[in-house]
């Protein structure tokens, strides 16, 4: 490879992108294939602890929708910008938890106006070489985000979301994996599904040290 591999795992809340992510680099490493995980958050979980500190209900009802959405665009950029960074200086494949398209799938979701604006900040930063969405029962989704316990989502959301996913001009680059089931099924389906994609990256679905190519 002429540079290093990036791979972006995206999907609604709750569809497991960061759990998928995380075992996914841990994978790789078995693998022997350098390999890191990074977070590319939208900063949301912090920005609303500070709306609520400031007897807001959250960042929207602090900034306004079009100052949540500049927040947003902005931590997300940064991260995208240092994990490009990064790998190219250590030679390791990016796996990534989100990356652009789920702020463009934002902006759809919520209806607001302003994506030209957001793909001119993050579109200069690229795609991913392998785009892989979770696909998961919206309602499963709701599920899971209570289980974990430090957020709510709404079904409505969740399903504006995921409509949002699907009308993305980049919807035709995604490789879909289904997000349903036990995380480890959801596992062997996406290393199955990388193996396939890329092809001599690693060699063993289940595990254990092979040679990388």
């Amino acid at each position: 490879m002429s540079r290093p591999l990036s791979i972006a795992i995206v999907g609604i809340d709750g569809s497991g992108k960061t759990t998928q992510a995380k075992r996914l680099a841990d994978w790789l490493r078995a693998e022997g294939v350098p390999a890191r995980y990074f977070e590319n958050p939208g900063g949301r979980p912090v920005t609303d602890w500070v709306a609520r500190r400031l007897r807001r209900a959250d960042t929207a009802a602090l900034l306004g929708e079009h100052g949540r959405l500049a927040v947003e665009t902005a931590v997300r950029a940064i991260a995208l910008g240092r994990t490009a960074a990064w790998s190219r200086a250590t030679g390791q494949v990016a796996v990534m938890d989100r990356c652009a398209p789920c702020q463009y799938a934002l902006v759809h979701a919520r209806g607001l106006p302003g994506e030209r604006v957001v793909r001119a900040v993050l579109g200069p930063l690229g795609l991913p070489d392998l785009l892989i969405q979770l696909v998961v029962d919206e309602a499963a989704a709701q599920d899971r985000i209570e289980l974990r316990g430090y957020d709510r989502e709404h079904l409505h959301d969740l399903q504006a979301f995921a409509a949002a996913y699907r009308a993305l001009p980049e919807h035709t680059r995604f490789v879909l994996v289904d997000g349903n089931g036990p995380a480890d099924e959801v596992q062997r389906r996406l290393r199955a599904e990388v193996v396939r994609q890329q092809p001599g990256l690693a060699r063993s679905v289940d595990g254990g040290r092979r040679e990388a190519a």
